[in-house]
């Protein structure tokens, strides 16, 4: 069987070794060391001058000292930690300052660390294991940034423009703390892009958690936020963590934070200006160290503007504004969207469909998607489920195309209604209105000045449909 030290040596010639020192004898004879074993070595002083010299030389791993002058080991650390995660890093670390480089090793991911007097046979090996992570991680950053030339960011797909624009912003902004304001009508991916920028972010490693602000009822919202102390309130009966402390290190996603009561907008606001959370009927502030993606589906000008969405909030989400256009008006993402989940619906039911029909592209072209992906997701699972195997044909698309509000979709014109004789007075009213929210993306606002009707006649015949339906 190989030795791995040895396999590792082999291909060690390739891997570049930045030693950091502020000590030139210690440097020079780490530098001479690593030489000597056949990587391709540079130097630096300290800290700053590593930063300086890492912009020309990508190195694959990172030899520092902890003590130094004008930025330290700890410090280079943490910037290049925040900044994406720079190259597998040992520190060295002077007798009684271990404690010290454990942390560095536990908070900003180093590899290991080595207590000075160095001892080269123990450097060799470690030097050697930390060559092939570094080039492992090299590669895989490199393959995620082919990956999203031809379409594929994380879990995101898309060869259009728009999306392309996402995947670059997305890839700029994952590495900071910023926060990020993600806007796009429902369906469209959000919560993806959200887990494409925690994934892509140093924070990888530590929890994702996502809270969807619309779903909870006001008394709990601050509860899931921030937590309770036992006895905080009736059938509080044990001391609960909130969102923030479970994200603690990772990211939280606020879906809909439109929808959140302005209340508890006015106390998350204070979190995110001081990263201090207090549970209910608590005392005590807690630090956390949170990175939040906000979501929201509305027209966000419009929810300040309705006092939805308190302004001051708006603006501390809004570092990053990225939008996801609908569906509809990216058409070339369609098919390598359905190709994606055709694979992961074949997995998750145990079939093997490999390819869709002409016809059936076609029609998944014409179709305006006012569901957006989640719309197209559901009617793919249902197609795998019933062809098995083989190709999806246009038997295997029951009951798509068919319109909410009744008479299914003209596709020569997909902003038309169509009625055939004996329909109601009433039920091409419900039609009208139905095709107009989904021309508009739902937007109820929009829809409204369309029909020439006010907002409140449009929510009221919205809750007259849906007690019809329930009934």
């Amino acid at each position: 069987m190989p030795d791995p030290e040895s396999s590792s040596q082999e291909s060690a010639p390739k891997a570049r070794v930045l030693v950091v020192d502020d000590e030139d004898d210690q440097r020079g004879a780490l530098a001479h060391l690593a030489s000597s074993w056949g990587y391709e070595v540079e130097t630096a002083k300290d800290g700053q001058d590593a930063l300086e010299k890492l912009e020309n030389f990508r190195a694959h791993v990172l030899i520092s000292d902890l003590n130094m002058p004008r930025l330290d080991g700890f410090g280079l650390l943490k910037q290049l930690h925040d900044e994406g995660g720079g190259p597998t890093a040992i520190v060295l670390t002077a007798f009684g300052t271990i404690e010290n480089a454990i942390k560095t090793v536990h908070d900003l991911g180093a590899f290991w660390f080595l207590e000075k007097p160095i001892q080269a046979s123990a450097m060799k090996v470690l030097l050697a294991r930390a060559a092939v992570q570094g080039r492992l991680e090299t590669e895989v950053h490199t393959l995620q940034r082919e990956l999203s030339r031809h379409g594929v960011l994380d879990q995101l797909v898309g060869n259009s423009k728009p999306m392309q624009d996402v995947f670059s912003l997305v890839r700029q902004m994952a590495p900071s703390k910023a926060a990020v304001l993600v806007t796009g009508e429902s369906g469209t991916g959000k919560e993806l892009v959200a887990r494409a920028i925690h994934n892509l972010s140093p924070r990888k490693s530590s929890p994702f958690v996502a809270i969807n602000c619309a779903a909870l009822p006001e008394a709990l919202m601050e509860s899931e936020l921030f937590g309770h102390e036992k006895g905080a309130f009736t059938g509080a009966l044990q001391r609960r963590p909130g969102c923030f402390e479970l994200a603690d290190g990772g990211t939280l996603l606020l879906d809909e934070i439109g929808d959140m009561p302005a209340g508890t907008q006015a106390k998350l606001l204070r979190v995110l200006e001081d990263s201090k959370v207090r549970r209910l009927g608590g005392s005590n502030e807690i630090d956390v160290d949170v990175r939040v993606v906000a979501a929201t589906n509305k027209i966000v000008d419009e929810a300040v503007s309705a006092g939805e969405l308190r302004e001051d909030l708006y603006y501390r989400l809004n570092v990053f504004h990225l939008h996801l256009a609908p569906l509809r008006e990216r058409k070339e993402d369609i098919l390598p969207i359905a190709e994606a989940l055709i694979e992961r619906h074949n997995q998750k039911h145990d079939c093997r469909v490999v390819k869709i029909h002409p016809d059936v592209v076609e029609r998944l072209r014409l179709h305006r998607w006012p569901g957006n992906v989640r719309e197209l997701r559901n009617v793919l699972e249902r197609a795998v489920i019933l062809a098995g195997e083989g190709t999806i044909m246009p038997a295997h698309l029951v009951g798509f195309g068919e319109s909410p509000g009744g008479p299914a979709d003209d596709p020569s014109d997909p902003d038309a209604v169509s009625l055939s004789v004996g329909t109601t007075v009433r039920d091409a009213e419900k039609a009208l209105i139905f095709k107009t929210l989904e021309h508009t993306g739902n937007n109820k606002t929009r829809a409204a000045k369309i029909l020439e009707i006010s907002l409140k006649t449009l929510h009221n015949k919205l809750k007259e449909y849906a007690a019809q339906e329930s009934s």
